[in-house]
Parts: C-alpha cells; sequence; structure tokens
C-alpha cells in the first residue's frame, strides 16, 4: 500500500513537472516495466524458481520482474538520481532492507569536484560496480541473468570517487560501502567496507573491467573478511557478433581471526548474434563452483557445483521495446533442485517477457 502511495506521488509530480519544461531544463524522468511469464519443468509446488535466483524467479505465473520510476537531475557540475521500483525483482533483491528503502532502485546525488577534469563524488544507492549485467533485463545481453549476477551485488550504498579521463578510455573509481549489496549495514557490523573498480576502452569496440569488493557482512562478533574479484570483457568482434567472458573468484575466512579461507568461483561468456537492426540470438556458458556454500548454501556433498547454459531470441520492433524468448538449463553435480516431493540434479525453465523503456 505504501509503495502505491509512493508511485502514484511521483506520478502526479512527473505529470506537473512534465508540463513545464522550461522552468526545469536540467530534469528528466524516465521509466521501464518488464512484464514475464517463466515455466519450470521441476514445477515447484510454490511457484519459486530456485533460492540463488533473484530474477525473474517466479513459475507458472504472469508477472512483473521490474518496473520503476526514475527522476534524473543534472547541471554542470551536480546531478543527482531517484528511482522508485516494485517487481519480483525488488522483493527478491530487497527483502533484507527495512521500510521504505524495499521500493528504492537508486537515489544519489553527485559533486563534480574538479572544473577541468572529469572527476565527481556521489553518495546514496547506486548501482553495483561489479559485474556487466544489471537489474534492468533491457540493457543486458540475456534475458534472464546469469548465475555470478544473481548472486554478487546487483546495487550499493554510500560513496564513489570516480574518474573520467579526456579521452574516455579510461573510468576508475574508489568506494566506500555499507556492505555486500546492503542499504542498511548489519545489525553490530561497525567496519566499513571497500571497493575499487579500473576500466578501459582501448578502442570502442573493446571494454575490459576489473572490480573488486573487501570488507565483512557479518557483525563484528564474528567477523569474516570477504575479498572478491571481479575482471571481464567485452568485445565488438565484428558488426554482428559481439563477445563477454567474465571471471570471479571470492574468498571469505571460515571464520573470525583464522587464517583459512574458502574460496568460491564463476567464470560465464555470452556470444550475441545480431541477425538485423531488430532480431538478435544470443548464448551463455556458464559455471558457479561454491564448495562451501559461502554464498549459495546447499547442504549437499559437493556444495553448489552447477553449470549453465541458455539461448534467447531478441525482437525489438522499436527503440523502446524488447519481446525476448529463453531457454535455460542448469546442471548441478548434487541433487538440488526441488521436483515433486523430491530433488533432481537439473532443472529446465522457459521464460518470454516484454519490456517496455521510455
Amino acid at each position: 500500500m505504501k509503495i502505491s502511495i509512493t508511485i502514484a506521488s511521483l506520478l502526479i509530480v512527473l505529470t506537473t513537472g512534465a508540463q513545464d519544461t522550461t522552468t526545469t531544463p536540467a530534469l528528466k524522468w524516465s521509466g521501464y516495466v518488464e512484464a514475464y511469464y517463466s515455466y519450470d519443468a521441476n514445477r515447484p509446488a510454490d511457484n519459486k524458481r530456485p533460492g540463488f535466483l533473484y530474477s525473474h524467479n517466479r513459475h507458472n505465473e504472469f508477472t512483473v520482474n521490474l518496473a520503476f520510476l526514475k527522476a534524473s537531475y543534472s547541471e554542470d557540475r551536480v546531478r543527482a538520481n531517484l528511482a522508485l521500483a516494485a517487481g519480483t525483482y525488488m522483493d527478491a533483491n530487497y527483502a533484507a532492507e527495512p521500510g521504505i528503502w524495499k521500493n528504492v532502485l537508486e537515489a544519489n546525488a553527485g559533486i563534480k569536484l574538479s572544473r577541468k577534469r572529469e572527476i565527481w563524488l556521489d553518495a546514496g544507492i547506486m548501482s553495483s560496480h561489479i559485474g556487466f549485467e544489471s537489474a534492468v533485463s533491457r540493457d543486458c545481453w540475456t534475458l534472464t541473468r546469469s548465475m555470478v549476477a544473481e548472486n554478487s551485488p546487483y546495487y550499493e550504498s554510500g560513496a564513489r570517487l570516480g574518474y573520467t579521463s579526456v579521452n574516455q578510455k579510461w573510468n576508475i573509481a574508489l568506494l566506500a560501502l555499507n556492505g555486500w549489496q546492503r542499504i542498511a549495514r548489519v545489525n553490530g557490523n561497525s567496519l566499513m567496507s571497500w571497493g575499487a573498480q579500473v576500466q578501459v576502452k582501448p578502442s570502442d569496440k573493446l571494454t575490459l573491467n576489473y572490480s573488486n569488493f573487501i570488507g565483512s557482512d557479518t557483525p563484528d562478533s564474528t567477523r569474516r573478511w570477504r575479498i572478491y574479484h571481479n575482471l571481464y570483457g567485452i568485445a565488438q568482434l565484428t558488426s554482428r557478433l559481439g563477445l563477454i567472458a567474465g571471471f570471479d573468484l571470492g574468498t571469505q575466512q571460515k571464520e573470525k581471526g583464522s587464517s583459512g579461507y574458502h574460496v568460491w568461483y564463476t567464470p560465464v561468456a555470452i556470444v550475441r548474434y545480431k541477425l538485423s537492426p531488430q532480431w538478435c540470438l544470443a548464448a551463455r556458458g556458464e559455471y558457479f563452483r561454491d564448495r562451501h556454500g559461502v554464498i549459495v548454501s546447499t547442504g549437499s556433498t559437493n556444495g553448489f557445483a552447477t553449470t549453465g547454459w541458455s539461448v534467447n531470441t531478441d525482437y525489438s520492433p522499436s527503440a523502446q521495446a524488447l519481446l525476448r524468448f529463453e531457454m535455460r538449463w542448469l546442471n548441478s553435480r548434487d541433487a538440488i533442485f526441488s521436483k515433486n516431493d523430491g530433488y533432481v540434479s537439473s532443472n529446465l525453465s522457459f521464460t518470454a517477457s516484454a519490456a517496455i523503456a521510455f
């Protein structure tokens, strides 16, 4: 009820503001709605997809993954963003956040610190500096998110000091964060978490990125340090063919004060081919290995050791609309997927979505 009132209020402001563009030239409004239907061949009784999936995670029902309204303000040396959202993505990813924060996709403000250089200090709730995928499916090469994106931060809260070179080839950032995908810090945790990002674009057809996270996502009494590395490259091999390849590696202390660390890692590759300006095909291969259940706890003998494959077809009838269909197959070393009254080692799903950006 609260989010309905809030979004309704934002719509009223949007309508009012849109009527007078002469007084607010720096203010822009945008929105996004993605509806989807997903069918899980294992037919889970609770209509929930596997617990390590946080986007498009409802089975056999028509629903909305993400819908938001966004206001963006930008002038020479100041900028700000506010986006309120709803959908199954918000329900799953923001479940631990208190109150109204469960529906805040973005809320940040930035100041340019130099008159001549692109040096910005931004603070608030922002998209994560980790990974090549975001919450907005329309901006990603595949309909659903990869396992590594689902199990690393989509968003973060804190402060970001960023620099972009004059030739736009280098982007460097340092971050102070409230935690691992946290708006409100974990109770009992007195330490700030930290992050860094270095991105280079040698040409308009190649992007290379390294990001990291250093911090603790547990109370001080049981503090376990987590160090995470994210590396990926995006290459446009031809005018039609593109490739994304990534590898993430995480480590976390076994227990407070321990010199031993649990390790998890995940490689992923996505190939996309443009048949025409309206039609596109993509295929994904991925693997997620978390033997000790740091990120994905299964309670099984081998932990989380899952391979994934997917193929999707996209049709874009206009610049604002995108229709997508995806078939995805997941296979684990152990029987971790719920089916009927037991568990199986594989999962097949079909997902269709329609997205509109405005």
